[in-house]
């Protein structure tokens, strides 16, 4: 049944979105660093000619950043995407995309006019057919090509500064596991050597906004491949829990019986393959990931180093998390103490908040627990376990942002690592998007969590209150404008009255106000006779 239903989705597919377009991987469009498509609506560079947007300069932040790495000009990810683009969409209104071809988050409709709020649930609450149709999308993402996007397999460099593309297609499940290998691969200095020290979203404070981004772009990418507009991804809640819950042949994979480090035969993860996993191969031949497949996932869940991790996380670790109030703090990595993000994050204890580069905590923990290919940060988007975990993660964050209300300026402006301050674009995600811009509710974004939902009974309130707040704020203009229009109205009754003098005269019938009581509530009707 469920393959059945992929071999149907397969012959339906429709475009997808990602972040290194097709249409930008010419060695013109290098060379002149320019990624302004047109939008296929009308054949204009960014939908210019239907007001969608236009081919702009990147303005890019100059603000301080971190003394965590000390180099210049020597990564590509550096000022992104300058290296490779200095002009692309900038688009307007509700439109988005890396040709303004797509709705922002949280709205849709032929304009872009309409709002949406989807509701991402726990994967235990979704029906047979529910869990059945979101396995079937994973497998029809890992058995199709974008269309829209392709992955580099060489630096700017290698390419001889974008004369010589060297770019390869992937299918649209592993484009995101490229991404996430791509974000947080290391620095290649030359020769066998690389630096380490360095992840822009990882171990900083745009961890919580760029995988919410990642998320965010993966569901999209999902709905315009299916047709399936309410496509949301559900989460596993992990607190509290002894074993992993998810790892059946029913969900995500169980295990093995004769290879407990592989998945059993009876799921269909089990004939997945793996890419970016082999790091040390790359940095020594200061390669790129070519997205390659490297071997079968793997995942051993709960034979796990127990000294790092001793337990998975509880629902008092979280309540701990969520009572911190700095989002960041010190030097905004994983040395921070008594930061919301870096003990979400786990490189914190969740009982003092202060970190322990000898633990994983929170989230690492998760990762640590599975014992696989979750284990290894660059590669760990390969498990769909990944998503599951990280949309968890993500209401977490969000529990946080409606507990304390922060404004944006509380995430950090300057000084934090490099690629991480609040105006840095997130690598490497074409059309560009600012840390900032993900420091906000999920609700302006589109989406909520249903258990967010059943615990807050203001989600109404607080879904409208942006729009309550704007007519606040024109509430003295419209007032002043009731106030001359009034006087106006009586002015004018007054003239009518100095030419005029009506008589009086009884009502017919049928227009005969007829008094009506209802409680204590007093309406007026006009009968009305056919």
């Amino acid at each position: 049944m469920l393959l059945a239903a992929v071999y149907f989705l397969i012959w339906n597919v429709q475009t997808s979105a990602g972040h290194f377009p097709r249409a930008c991987a010419s060695s013109k469009n290098l060379v002149e660093k320019e990624c302004c498509p047109a939008w296929r609506g009308d054949g204009s560079p960014c939908g210019q000619l239907s007001g969608r947007g236009s081919c702009q300069d990147i303005l890019l932040s100059t603000a301080p950043l971190g003394s965590q790495f000390p180099f210049k000009g020597v990564d590509d990810r550096e000022s992104w995407p300058s290296v490779f683009y200095n002009r692309t969409c900038q688009c307007l209104g509700n439109f988005m995309g890396f040709n303004c071809g797509n709705c922002k988050f949280g709205f849709g409709g032929a304009n872009c006019t309409e709002r949406r709020l989807l509701v991402r649930r726990n994967i235990f609450d979704l029906s047979v057919s529910e869990k059945d149709k979101f396995l079937a999308y994973l497998t029809l993402a890992k058995h199709t090509i974008s269309p829209d996007y392709v992955i580099p397999t060489g630096t700017y460099g290698q390419m001889n500064n974008g004369s010589t593309p060297m770019f390869r297609d992937t299918n649209i499940y592993d484009l995101f596991v490229w991404m996430h290998y791509y974000v947080s691969r290391d620095t290649f200095l030359g020769g066998s050597e690389v630096w380490k020290d360095i992840d822009f979203a990882h171990e900083a404070p745009g961890f919580l906004p760029w995988h919410r981004l990642f998320l965010l772009l993966w569901e999209q990418d999902i709905q315009n491949l299916t047709g399936d507009e309410n496509f949301t991804i559900p989460y596993w809640d992990w607190r509290d829990a002894e074993n992993c819950g998810v790892c059946t042949d029913e969900y995500l994979g169980g295990s093995n019986p004769e290879d407990p480090n592989l998945l059993s035969p009876a799921s269909f993860f089990s004939s997945w393959q793996i890419i970016c996993s082999r790091l040390d191969e790359y940095n020594s031949q200061q390669v790129l990931c070519d997205g390659t497949p490297e071997g079968p996932l793997l995942r051993n869940p709960g034979n796990h180093d127990r000294v790092r991790t001793p337990r998975l996380p509880t629902s008092a670790d979280v309540e701990l998390c969520l009572s911190m109030t700095q989002y960041e703090s010190g030097s905004m990595d994983k040395a921070a103490n008594f930061s919301f993000r870096n003990t979400l994050e786990g490189f914190a204890s969740p009982v003092t908040g202060i970190a322990d580069a000898s633990k994983s905590t929170m989230h690492n923990a998760l990762h640590i627990y599975m014992n696989g290919t979750m284990s290894q940060v660059p590669g760990s988007a390969n498990d769909p376990i990944f998503l599951l975990h990280h949309a968890f993660v993500d209401s977490i964050f969000e529990q946080w942002l409606r507990r304390h209300q922060p404004l944006q300026d509380v995430y950090p402006e300057a000084n934090a690592p490099i690629g991480h301050n609040r105006e840095s674009y997130m690598v490497p995600f074409i059309p560009l998007f600012r840390n900032g811009d993900f420091f906000i509710s999920s609700r302006d974004l589109g989406y909520d969590y249903s258990y967010l939902q059943d615990s807050d009974p203001d989600t109404f309130q607080d879904y409208i209150q942006p729009y309550l707040e704007q007519a606040r704020r024109i509430w003295p203009w419209l007032l002043g404008a009731a106030g001359v229009g009034a006087v106006l109205a009586a002015a004018l009754g007054g003239l009518s009255c100095l030419f005029c003098h009506p008589k009086r005269r009884k009502l017919p019938a049928e227009q005969q106000p007829l008094l009506m009581e209802k409680g204590d509530d007093h309406h007026v009707f006009y009968q009305s006779r056919l």
